[in-house]
């Protein structure tokens, strides 16, 4: 790590560091910066420090929150991946707009860092893009905050989107700007994304390819098994089913621990989503619920509205018989982790209390 961990062209809010410098600046913002800043600075020291690892908070939208170590060289392999398919070298204007209390944004640090980046740092606000009038080559972003800053997306060439499905709805306004979007796949144990797919443009695709030195087999529930040695030294076991369409090429389809079994018909809650989505504007997750005759039945719960502000029949017509639900809710608030995703199983069991 030694003659890696920094670039000589990395420069940070456009000042360029020494290793040295960049750790007393970094010591600097610990005591003084702004919260988002602190963690900046508590990253950098721990990144430019002698240890072999780093340690990373899962965000646990699959179950409760861990600590995990990640190796350094691995980060670094993932850095250099993520450089050479988006063709970022040194001297890339980045913005970093994502929280670096998780792996998103440590590695918005890391690719800086090690591939020589000027990167920018603004607080993780929904409108980080009015925040500096400037141009970025990269940056990434959570949908939350693209939807936020449609205005402006323009400033940024190049952006990667993560952390949650893109609706429908958003799909369809980034068709209408000049910014390259491409939604990500991945998630902390992988060292964020090892897949992409282009969400706008000529290039569109449902398709995520697979970035350089990682491959794709499927294992006996047909969920995603990710093969990459450079950033994990065991193959990354997952709970996304998917359509394998070669071992570098993907289509998602859900998680294995939603689907819906109706009748003896899967149904993945994700793919019911992407078809309401486009139109209903509220709020509203896809689960299942125990039924005598069904096994288990689809059901649709919204969040703070009062089911006769919403026109279900007409949305309904989009779905297949068996994917329409058979009951609808409504919950004053969704359940999140600290990252901002919908907790599932806790709704499903607030529900069943409620009906208990």
């Amino acid at each position: 790590m030694k003659h890696t961990r920094l670039h000589p062209s990395f420069a940070f809010n456009g000042t360029h560091f020494s290793e040295a410098e960049l750790i007393t600046f970094a010591k600097k913002l610990q005591i003084e910066g702004e919260d988002f800043e602190k963690v900046i600075g508590e990253f950098i020291v721990a990144w430019l420090s002698n240890t072999l690892t780093v340690t990373v908070k899962t965000s646990g939208s699959t179950g409760t929150p861990k600590d995990i170590l990640l190796q350094k060289k691995q980060m670094l392999a993932s850095a250099q991946a993520t450089g050479a398919f988006f063709n970022l070298s040194e001297g890339t204007s980045a913005l970093l707009c994502l929280p670096a209390n998780y792996i998103a944004g440590k590695m918005m640090l890391v690719r800086a860092m090690v591939l020589g980046w000027d990167l920018h740092a603004v607080s993780p606000e929904k409108k980080a893009l009015s925040q500096e009038d400037m141009n970025y080559d990269f940056a990434a972003m959570v949908p939350y905050q693209v939807f936020h800053s449609l205005d402006a997306i323009h400033k940024i060439k190049k952006l990667i989107v993560g952390g949650g499905a893109i609706s429908s709805a958003l799909r369809s306004q980034l068709q209408e700007v000049s910014t390259q979007v491409f939604e990500t796949y991945g998630m902390t144990e992988t060292i964020t994304h090892i897949a992409v797919k282009c969400t706008n443009g000529a290039m569109r695709s449902s398709v995520f390819t697979a970035l350089p030195n990682v491959s794709f087999v499927k294992d006996e529930r047909d969920c995603l098994v990710i093969e990459a040695c450079n950033i994990s030294e065991e193959p990354v076991i997952t709970n996304d089913i998917v359509s394998l369409i070669s071992d570098t090429a993907f289509t998602w389809l859900g998680r294995y621990d939603n689907v819906i079994n109706s009748g003896g018909v899967k149904l993945f809650p994700e793919t019911i989503e992407a078809k309401l989505s486009e139109m209903i504007k509220v709020p509203f997750v896809i689960i299942g619920e125990k039924d005598e005759a069904l096994g288990e039945r689809v059901v649709i719960v919204f969040e703070g509205q009062a089911l006769s502000d919403i026109d279900t029949d007409e949305a309904f017509k989009s779905l297949k018989p068996f994917e329409r639900p058979k009951k609808s809710y409504t919950l004053l608030k969704f359940p999140q982790t600290e990252t901002g995703k919908v907790k599932r199983e806790e709704i499903s069991r607030r529900l069943k209390k409620n009906s208990d």
